[in-house]
């Protein structure tokens, strides 16, 4: 999937020259936490955000600082400081020259950027015109949409199998283990000797079209004592026999 297939394209934006307070009425009318700046031309030059109005010296929330503190950070950025806690229009305490995307990037591109800059949206432009946003929701949108119902493979249980444990085999944690198809439900046979490595495999076992349910008779075999224990599933299933 690409940023055009699940990006917002009827943004709303904000002037520059347009007051704080009138943007976060905006955010707050239209339950949104972010929006782009725009200029007079209507080109993009920043972001404002909920995070730009967390320190406001109206509601008593700017940043209190020791004198001694104050010395060292010198007197350029206590005036930046200021600004960003008093100034009255969006372009003073917007973030400038965001990080955007393109409308054809892949969404792990998006992903990738919004994880290393720790940032919840993305404008999107098309030859230096903002086309749309993707945000962390789009992307939540995008997982929803997806459908579960997947057609099980032509084969029946055999071609479920099959596709099992290619599914693993692809996996380079993955240590071999035994599958067993019948109607549809998948039990996983073998070792391992990671605890984590149980989880997955019954994970990598589910998302393969066709598995109802998986059964987990894995054994964990501790390395350093080489001790075994049985899974969930079969140490009840003991119990219940036993009792």
């Amino acid at each position: 999937m690409q940023v055009k297939d699940i990006m917002t394209r009827n943004v709303i934006c904000v002037g520059a020259d347009e007051p704080v307070v009138k943007a976060a009425r905006m955010m707050l009318q239209n339950r949104i936490s972010g929006l782009p700046v725009v200029d007079a031309k209507g080109e993009l030059v920043g972001m404002v955000t909920e995070g730009d109005f967390l320190r406001r010296r109206e509601i008593g929330t700017e940043r209190q600082r020791p004198k001694w503190l104050e010395f060292v950070l010198g007197p350029g950025r206590l005036a930046q400081e200021y600004v960003h806690t008093s100034g009255r229009k969006v372009e003073e305490i917007m973030t400038p020259k965001p990080w955007t995307v393109g409308e054809d990037e892949s969404l792990e591109d998006v992903v990738e950027v919004m994880e290393r800059r720790h940032i919840k949206r993305l404008p999107v432009v098309r030859d230096g015109r903002m086309v749309g946003i993707v945000s962390r929701a789009n992307l939540m949108h995008a997982l929803a949409s997806l459908s579960r119902d997947v057609p099980a493979p032509a084969g029946g249980d055999s071609a479920i199998r099959d596709a099992v444990i290619a599914a693993l085999g692809k996996e380079h944690w993955a240590p071999h283990v035994n599958v067993v198809v019948k109607n549809g439900i998948a039990e996983l046979w073998g070792i391992v000797t990671d605890e984590r490595e149980r989880q997955a495999l019954v994970v990598a076992a589910e998302n393969v079209a066709g598995v109802e349910k998986v059964h987990d008779h894995l054994v964990w075999v501790e390395p350093m004592s080489g001790m075994a224990f049985p899974s969930a599933e079969d140490e009840a299933k003991e119990r219940a026999a036993a009792s």
